[in-house]
């Protein structure tokens, strides 16, 4: 998940920090870090100008309202975790062109 982050630089974004003390709700393949991220491992699938990527939730997980966008992008790694700990350095495409998140949840 990222989210602006001026420890990046300006208008920069970042994997957001899981607070100490906050216990969110996580997926079982998370890494264990304390930032929110996933590491499992899933397959996309390239149709035409879609992709699609099939994901198992529990099902408390409320997503209502979620939505994403695909991009590619390099991420700088800092020392301290919560420096942060993964920041957005460059990004080179935007799916949606416009990062408008068109990707819905279904």
């Amino acid at each position: 998940m990222l989210t602006p982050t001026e420890a990046c630089g300006e208008g920069a974004l970042a994997v957001r920090d899981i607070p100490e003390g906050e216990t969110p709700k996580l997926p079982a393949t998370w890494p264990g870090f304390p930032v929110f991220l996933d590491s499992p491992g899933f397959t996309p699938l390239f149709d035409g100008p879609e992709i699609s990527v099939t994901v198992g939730f529990a099902s408390d997980v409320d997503l209502a309202g979620a939505a994403y966008d695909g991009v590619t992008a390099a991420l700088r790694v800092n020392a301290n975790i919560h420096a942060p700990l993964l920041c957005v350095t460059d990004v080179f495409d935007v799916a949606s062109g416009d990062l408008s998140l068109p990707g819905v949840v279904r």
